[in-house]
């Protein structure tokens, strides 16, 4: 009797936190990965990447509720200067033609309470997978005023070093140190 009711219980426990975990769909017109990195070490250059795609599981019951998956195409790099753009997308930086997309894949969420608050994950640029842990400055979800679903919405930024990745352009002219500052945005999927 009693183990009937222990497992009674561990299937509703398991249930309620099925049932708390939401999918997002990234909003790729709300969500753009941007970096900064050294030019000689006269100025920083910054660019974004314009177009990006992705889901987002939201378990705020959990401790490391959910997971995010993201993907990044490398040909919408844009530096503002055409020149630049092209380069980049080249073998030299980027490879875009070989490696089309920079993906990022959560290990871990952590919340504080229902807020996120970090990311643990894996980034895999030019075909080399590292770990990559996101700092969430910013996190929030309200229901949309036009869409009329729940939209949620973050500022994260993360530092590395791009030669972890084989993207060695420039060095040591150019300092390998990149800093990203990622807006993104996710609307809940119905």
């Amino acid at each position: 009797m009693k183990v009937v009711t222990l497992l009674m219980v561990i299937g509703l426990s398991l249930g309620v936190t099925a049932a708390s975990a939401q999918s997002y769909t990234i909003d790729p017109g709300h969500t753009y990965p941007s970096f900064e990195a050294d030019h000689l070490g006269l100025s920083f250059w910054r660019g974004k990447f314009t177009k990006s795609s992705g889901k987002v599981v939201l378990d705020r019951s959990a401790a490391t509720g959910g997971s995010i998956e993201i993907m990044i195409d490398t040909n919408s790099i844009d530096f503002g200067h055409t020149k630049m753009n092209e380069n980049a997308r080249g073998k030299d930086m980027f490879n875009a033609e070989k490696f089309p997309n920079i993906t990022y894949k959560s290990t871990a969420l952590k919340f504080d309470g229902e807020k996120l608050v970090s990311v643990e994950g894996d980034m895999t640029l030019l075909g080399v997978t590292k770990p990559m842990s996101l700092k969430i400055n910013h996190f929030k979800c309200i229901m949309h005023p036009l869409l009329k679903r729940e939209v949620c919405g973050a500022d994260a930024s993360a530092r590395f070093d791009r030669s972890d990745y084989g993207l060695t352009y420039g060095i040591p002219r150019f300092a390998p140190e990149v800093k990203l500052q990622i807006q993104v945005e996710a609307i809940r999927a119905d």
